[in-house]
């Protein structure tokens, strides 16, 4: 969205109607074209994750939204499905708390980091086998998360 309403308020209203990016004038052409690329990246991310994918006794099929443990139908919510998918993505790579809001919830700052722990919290106490020394959705305490096949 490019406009010239830069309040916070119109810019949560913005991206939550659906845009991908807030951009208030004025604005210099190199960070619209850096936002351009950055929209990108992301995209290309996203095309990079099949439509089905496992690991240990896990299945996910992200079209239908569906998971299995063990053979057990597991019932995520929409963004944990979300996350689960950014972390697949970026599997053995730290992933920060703002990167993590920018990038799966679609703006910066808001809600606040901790809605981030509180979905990993949620995913680990789901998926991993003892979620107070999980496996896979790690903690790297300073940085962020990191998602371990």
């Amino acid at each position: 969205m490019l406009t010239a309403r830069g309040q916070e308020t119109d810019k949560i209203v913005g991206l939550e109607v659906g845009a991908d990016d807030y951009v208030t004038k004025p604005f210099s052409p190199r960070e619209l074209l850096a936002r351009v690329q950055a929209s990108m990246r992301r995209a290309s991310r996203l095309a990079a994750v099949p439509e089905t994918f496992s690991f240990e006794d896990i299945s996910v099929n992200f079209t239908k939204m569906e998971l299995t443990q063990a053979g057990k139908q597991v019932a995520l919510t929409a963004q944990e499905f979300k996350v689960l998918k950014f972390f697949i993505q970026n599997h053995d790579r730290v992933i920060s708390r703002e990167e993590l809001l920018n990038e799966v919830w679609g703006y910066q700052s808001y809600p606040s980091t901790r809605t981030v722990d509180n979905h990993i919290l949620r995913l680990r106490q789901k998926l991993e086998n003892d979620p107070s020394h999980p496996l896979h959705f790690k903690t790297v305490h300073g940085a962020g998360y990191k998602f371990v096949l």
